[in-house]
């Protein structure tokens, strides 16, 4: 398995990533602000096992996708430092949906799930506020991406922000604590600080999901894990 994270997570979390399996860990660039400079979910949207890729990131991140077989797919816009020139490609894809701010969206992102249901929200950062269990169950820390996820009659578990350490910030987002792969939710800290931990527990246990807590601290947000 191939996994991009954040090389500034807490070392424990990142040794554990690296049983896993293979890890690219994402340095810090220079033309973001220091919070979100290392968050794979900055750089990449996901869709299935190709990535749609922010056009300027390093060449080493791109040889090493290249050299491990992953479709690697190049966007048109590239991040900035200023938001919403951040967030081009903080979407969520899955096979029915593209949730995001489409209004900030990477075009390449738009054509290549022009087939799906196109989910506008008003919060850019879609992709640190939001994971997908699976079509119909999510998780999210944002009131607005709830409500539109309501309106389509999907499962949605809120999670209220200010619990979730982020460095540099005031606090994070539960999207950006967690990857998804092979029936597994991958958490970067301990879910049972959580004021909602029982419900987390329960609504991830109804979808027959585990729960595998890469290391026993607070809750962090990396910028999402991304597993392919």
């Amino acid at each position: 398995m191939k996994i991009i994270a954040d090389s500034r997570m807490p070392f424990t979390a990142k040794l554990a990533l690296e049983q896993i399996g293979e890890v690219l860990f994402l340095e810090k660039q220079p033309y973001l602000y220091d919070a979100i400079a290392s968050h794979p979910d900055i750089f990449f949207c996901q869709i299935g096992n190709q990535l749609v890729t922010a056009p300027n990131i390093p060449v080493a991140w791109e040889n090493w996708l290249q050299k491990n077989d992953v479709p690697l797919i190049k966007g048109k816009l590239d991040l900035k430092e200023k938001y919403p020139d951040t967030a081009h490609f903080n979407a969520v894809v899955t096979t029915e949906l593209l949730i995001h701010n489409l209004k900030v969206t990477d075009q390449v992102i738009i054509e290549r799930v022009k087939k799906l249901k196109h989910i506008h929200v008003n919060q850019a950062y879609t992709r640190c506020n939001l994971i997908s269990l699976d079509e119909d169950n999510f998780i999210t820390s944002d009131k607005g991406i709830e409500k539109q996820l309501l309106l389509i009659n999907k499962k949605v578990l809120f999670v209220r922000p200010g619990q979730i350490k982020l460095q540099g910030q005031p606090y994070g987002f539960i999207g950006g604590c967690c990857g998804f792969a092979e029936h597994n939710l991958y958490v970067c800290g301990n879910h049972s600080s959580l004021t909602e931990s029982d419900e987390f527990q329960k609504f991830v246990d109804d979808c027959r999901i585990n729960i595998v807590e890469l290391y026993h601290g607070s809750l962090t947000d990396v910028g999402s894990i991304i597993f392919l």
